[in-house]
Order: C-alpha cells, then structure tokens, then sequence
C-alpha cells in the first residue's frame, strides 16, 4: 500500500516506487516530520531527531522540564506561530481576541482511496493513476483552528501533491494573514537552492546558490506567478549533476501572488514553505468556514536534476495538462504578430494564411488589435465585439476563408484587461481594480478588471462565447500583458480587501473552467507578455504556453533550457520569427531558428508572404521534419546534454523514446571560432547493448557507444550553425 499508519509508532509512511516519507505523532500530538528518501525498509527514522539543548530555543509547556526538546528545532510537518517556533511559519492567525499565536496538534487522520479536488482551485488530476490520500488533522483548541493536511500518493509517478485546508470550528472570527500549503523540514545535508528568475523577454533562469544560514524567498506579487520568480525550487545535494545527487523539488501549481521560503537554521536544518504570498493576504473565516491553498507538487530523487526534471515532466504531461492532448497532435501554427503587429486587414491575413497553408502550416492565429477601437495598445480592451472596419465580413468570413484552405482559426484575447478608453470602461468603471481617491497605476495605458467579481466573469464568458459562436474557432491565445496593482474590489466590503488578489485568481480559474465546460473542442494556449504566468495552475486548463515574448532562437536557448527543469517540451509555445530579430537585432540562420522552436509546440511568427521561395522551400521540410519526429518530441525523456567546459559555445538536447528505440539530438553553436575544439557529445537514454544507425549515413554505434565515449561533430563556421541527429535502434 502507498500509505500505512502503524497504530503502535504512531507512524505514517508514505511509499512511491523510488522514495519514502514519514511521518510520526509524538506523545503531546506534535506531527513530526521523519524522513523523505530512498526507502527504508520499515525503518522508524525518528531515532535521527537527537535530545540537544540549544541556547535561545524555548519548551512548549508539556516539554518544560526537557530543554532538548523544542519545536524550535524539532523537524515539523507543519509549523504554527508565536509558540517557541522562531523559524519560517506555515499559518498566521489573527484570534478575536487579538492573539497571534497558534499551536497546532495532532487531532485525527484518515486515509482515502484516490484523490478529492480541491475546491474552485486547479490540482493533479488523478485519471486512472493508483492513487491513496492521507489526510492529517491538526487542531488549536484554543482558538478553534483546524488545519488540514492533504497528502496524495502518485506511487508510480514517484510525487506527492500536498495541500491544506484551514477551517474554523469555533464560533468567533478567525483571520488567516498566512496560509501555507505545505512544508517540507530536512534535517541534515550539505544543500544548494535552484530557482528561476528572470525578466520581460527572458524568463525562468537557472540560478543556484549554495545554501547558508539565512532565509532565502523566491516570490511574486505582482498577481501573477510571473516572468521575474518561477514558483518552482529545487533542493538538491551541493555536489549534485545531472546524474548524480538527491533532489527534492517543491512546485506550486498556483498562478498568482505566490512565495517560497527557505531557511537553513542554526542547527543546519532545511526548511522549504510554499504557498500564497501573504503580503497584503487575508482571509476572514466565519465560523464553520473553511479555505484551501493551492496544491504542491512534491518529488524526491536520489539520481541527479535530469530524473527530476522527467519526473515533473512526466506528472505535468499525463496528470496536470488535459490527458487527451497526450494523443491529438497539435497543429504547426502561423502568428500574425510579428508580422504585421496592428497593421492588418482581412485580406492581408488570408494572404498569409494562403503562402502558410501552401508550406504546410495548418493553423492561423489573429493576434492583438481585431477588436473594439483597437489600432494600438492604447484602447479598446474589454470591447471584444469585431472591428468589421478593419476585419470586413467578420470574424465569420475570415474564418470560413481561412478553413477553405483546410487549416484551422485562432484568435487571441486578453480577457482579464480593460483600457480607459474603452466602451466597458466608461459603462462600467467600478469594475476596474482602482483604489477609492486614487489614480490608478497605469502600465501600456491598461488596467486590470476585477476577476474577484461574477459580473466581469459572466461579462467575459457571454462575450467569448458570442465570439466563438459567431466562427469557426479552435483555438484561443489567452493573454495577460501587466502586473496588478491597485489591488481594491468595490464588489467587496473593507473586511475583505485582503481577500482579492486570491478572489482574483479564483475568477480567472472559473472563467477558464466554463469555457472549456462549454467548448470541449476549444484549446487554450496561455500567455503573459509570453511566460509570465507558465505555471502548473495554468498549464490546467491550457496545455501550452507561450514561452517567451523573445522569439530570438540564441535567447531561447537559454529560456526554453530553464524552462525544462520543471516542465515539459510540449507545454512549451515556440516558433520560428523573422531575422533580424525584432527584439534583439540578431540574424540566425532559418534552420537553427527551426531546430530551436522544434523543441516546443511549434509554429512561425513571420510574415511568410515575404520570403524568397528558398526560404519557403526550406519551411516546408522543417514542418514536415517536425511532423515526422512530432511524438518523439512531445511525448519522449528530454535530456540536457551538458558540458560545462564548453557551455558557452554550443547548446544540445536530446529527445529519447521511452522504449529507447530512437533519439534525436539537437545542437546549436552559440560561439564559432577558429580552430575549434571538437563537440563531443554523449547520448542518454538508449539500450547500451542494441546498435543505433544515425539516420542519413551507414554510421552505427552501440547505444553504450553513444552514451559512453559520445558523438563527435564538428561545426563551428558561420553565425549560429546548428544540427539535427536521428538515432534509430536497429
């Protein structure tokens, strides 16, 4: 069984095919956290947290005459606040009577079959999974809190997604100023932090620190998991590689104001918090009332990042994202964007949906500026009626016009704005989030709708809905293009101000949930000036995102190889843009731009109709190269071909077949030089003792061959050369 509790330890273990985690109640109800790793064998890890008295770290009451037991140092599964815990808490409360301290203790458990949803909030799908749930409940009786920890065991996936829901069993008010949704203690280890920041057009940076005694805070609050602080860390071994290490990773699967803490303590002791940020956070709880967090995604590896990254990889494809999209392909697609940016007509877009259907691209997406007053980004969101100005004949004729040339529609949105200069906003000003007196934060002349309100989101669904109605349309880019401020609902009394910024999300979650309820054809790809919101919360209800507004093939290197430590290729939207670059000046050869934005879903954001008919020759063996490797792409391990030594020089990756009967390796010369070294590059994932041809040649090697000594290449002329390899087992 994935979950055991053994009655006479008080001791709960909680089993996947390659890590354990315990948990044991000690004799005055504190739940203490034993242990998460390789299996143990039935082993109660408990016998590790030694009796040491350290200066400064206070005894709760029970364990006043043991000065070596205090919960200051006591690994925890969920800590409280203001009772001798001076570490990061999971909760802050404030009681009626004005008191902040909660002292959280073991009450009940239960174990279930499967897995609950979490109610108005986006979680693992458990589908046909063997999946077991532990629910711990923890009780202050003082003030009548209870705190309940959800603990759901995808044994084969090698995860644990945790949650917690706080309800308030008393019969006064109880305010949540934190609320955590899970916590993971680590008791000894020499440890480095890895997390991915970023900016505006380069998003989801490896940055790892080797950990010290401080405080570490990975976080956002700009209502959005955002471009700047990915809410995904990992805790891996100072010495960890690739393959080689333990790693712990923690991934929140919440698209808003999130934060993670971790703090290393006196005793060397590692603490990771996860949950909503709780600046400018509250929650009122009347009595009887309850609130869940958003959920965690958990996993252990003792064999380096590589195997975490496919963990995630793995839970995110077949358990986070819808599963059917595991076997529609998706169709190559053509932006308009960077093609004609507002500058548009009916005509100008058939144009390029003609030139791309006759390359093979099978999908044309209308981006910004189709509806409203809406010429430039400085008016018109919220107006989502057709400027049949611009577009004569509509949305219908376009799109039935478009479907003569046997591909499908896409239309962009970005539902959750508003400008001043909008019909909406005029009618209805009290429906932008603006502080009472105040003027409003402007950024690219928009405001922010409040989502927290039903009438917006029954606004926007009757509004999209009429527009999907109306055409022929498979496919929404769904854009969110500033961070929020002026966080103030007229909707809500004062009390609940605090409650918004969630509220917030909530709406954009239900909003999202009936508009695929409602169109189960329809697919979502998410967006936020391109990977500001690539989140598991998001990746819920759109199995892709647009990666990064940076389309330049060299930057998205970089980008797309941050972005796979925790998420799959196949939530990633990338495609092949114009050169010279438009945002970074930069001329790469049309293959390498091809063989980069092959690592996504795919698609182009050019105006086709401008190329020479070389080129156009040349996009349509990159489609049909990209249809044939389609499968192996998406649904393969991916693998970080990493050689530190020449790192700057050249990027490759490999996609390998789960059965390890093909590989493709990618790689791309950032750095020509003379006289250059030769590339060596060693395959992962193959059968060591089956023979592999590379495809185009009579080349065959062993897969231990690959693996072991590598591929040597040699290419180094030119800016930005690039190469594709094929491995067929035969």
């Amino acid at each position: 069984m994935a979950i055991i509790f053994d009655e006479s330890r008080k001791l709960f273990r909680l089993s996947t095919t390659n890590s354990e985690y315990q948990i044991k109640v000690d004799d005055i109800g504190l739940v203490i956290h034993n242990y998460y790793g390789r299996s143990t064998c039935d082993t109660d890890m408990s016998y590790q947290i030694l009796s040491v008295d350290r200066g400064f770290s206070g005894n709760l009451f029970e364990n006043r005459d043991n000065r070596g037991r205090s919960i200051d140092v006591l690994p925890q599964e969920f800590s409280g606040c203001g009772v001798g815990d001076y570490r990061i808490s999971s909760v802050g409360v404030v009681a009626k009577n004005g008191s902040r301290s909660c002292d959280l203790r073991y009450k009940s458990h239960e174990i279930i079959d499967g897995k609950p949803e979490i109610p108005g909030l986006p979680s693992v799908r458990p589908y046909d999974d063997d999946v077991t749930t532990l629910v711990i409940t923890l009780e202050d009786k003082v003030i009548g809190l209870e705190a309940q920890l959800f603990y759901s065991v995808f044994a084969d996936k090698d995860v644990i997604t945790r949650h917690t829901r706080f309800v308030n069993v008393s019969d006064k008010k109880i305010h949540l100023e934190k609320a955590a949704s899970a916590m993971l203690d680590v008791q000894f280890g020499s440890w480095d932090e890895i997390h991915f920041a970023g900016r505006h057009c380069m998003e989801r940076q490896m940055s790892r620190n080797k950990l010290t005694q401080d405080i570490k805070v990975i976080s956002s609050k700009r209502g959005m998991s955002s471009h700047h602080e990915n809410p995904f860390v990992i805790l891996c071994d100072h010495g960890a590689t690739e393959t080689y290490g333990d790693c712990y990773g923690m991934m929140l699967m919440y698209s808003g104001n999130h934060k993670i803490e971790i703090e290393q303590d006196q005793a060397g002791s590692t603490r990771i918090v996860a949950g909503i940020n709780e600046e400018n956070f509250s929650w009122c709880l009347e009595a009887s009332d309850a609130f869940d967090t958003p959920e965690a995604i958990m996993a252990y590896t003792p064999s380096g990042l590589e195997q975490l990254s496919h963990i995630y990889h793995n839970i995110i494809r077949e358990n986070v994202c819808d599963r059917k999209y595991m076997e529609i392909k998706r169709p190559v697609l053509i932006n308009n964007w960077e093609a004609t940016y507002f500058d548009f007509t009916a005509e100008k877009i058939i144009d390029i949906a003609k030139t791309a259907s006759e390359l093979g691209v099978e999908m044309m997406v209308l981006d910004d500026g189709w509806f409203g007053k809406r010429d430039d980004d400085n008016s018109g969101l919220g107006d989502w009626f057709v400027n049949e100005k611009k577009l004569e004949g509509g949305l219908k004729r376009l799109s039935d016009e478009i479907g003569k040339l046997g591909m499908k529609f896409g239309l962009w949105f970005e539902p959750e704005m508003i400008n001043e200069d909008s019909n909406l906003f005029r009618e209805h000003p009290d429906w932008a989030l603006v502080d009472p007196d105040r003027h409003p934060t402007m950024a690219r002349n928009q405001m922010v709708l409040d989502m927290s309100n039903p009438k917006v989101e029954d606004y926007l669904f009757n509004c999209i809905s009429k527009i999907l109605d109306d055409a022929n349309i498979s496919y929404i880019k769904w854009d969110f293009n500033r961070s929020i401020t002026n966080v103030y609902s007229k909707n809500l009394p004062n009390k609940k101000q605090g409650e918004v910024s969630h509220r917030f999300v909530l709406g954009t979650y239900s909003l999202l949930e009936r508009l695929l309820n409602a169109y189960p054809n329809l697919m979502i790809e998410g967006c936020s000036g391109g990977g500001g919101r690539f989140d598991a919360g998001m990746l819920y209800y759109c199995p892709q995102i647009w990666c990064s507004d940076d389309t330049d093939a060299i930057e998205r290197l970089e980008i797309q190889e941050g972005t796979s430590f925790g998420y799959p290729v196949s939530t990633v939207g990338s495609h092949v843009s114009a050169s010279p670059n438009h945002q970074t000046g930069r001329s790469t050869p049309l293959a390498t731009r091809g063989v980069v934005a092959m690592s996504g879903t795919f698609g182009y954001e050019l105006d086709v109709t401008k190329m020479s008919e070389e080129e156009k020759a040349e996009v349509k063996e990159q489609i049909k190269t990209f249809n044939k490797y389609y499968w192996l792409i998406q649904k393969s391990d991916y693998y970080r071909l990493v050689n530190e030594e020449q790192a700057e020089v050249y990027k490759a990756w490999e996609f390998a077949a789960k059965d390890k009967s093909e590989a493709l390796v990618n790689i791309v010369v950032k750095k020509s030089q003379a006289n250059a070294k030769i590339k060596i590059i060693k395959l992962r994932g193959l059968e060591e003792d089956a023979m592999y041809l590379l495809e185009g040649t009579d080349n065959m090697m062993s897969g231990a061959a690959l693996m072991y000594g590598g591929f040597a290449i040699n290419i180094a002329m030119g800016d930005y050369p690039s190469a594709q390899l094929h491995f067929v087992r035969q």
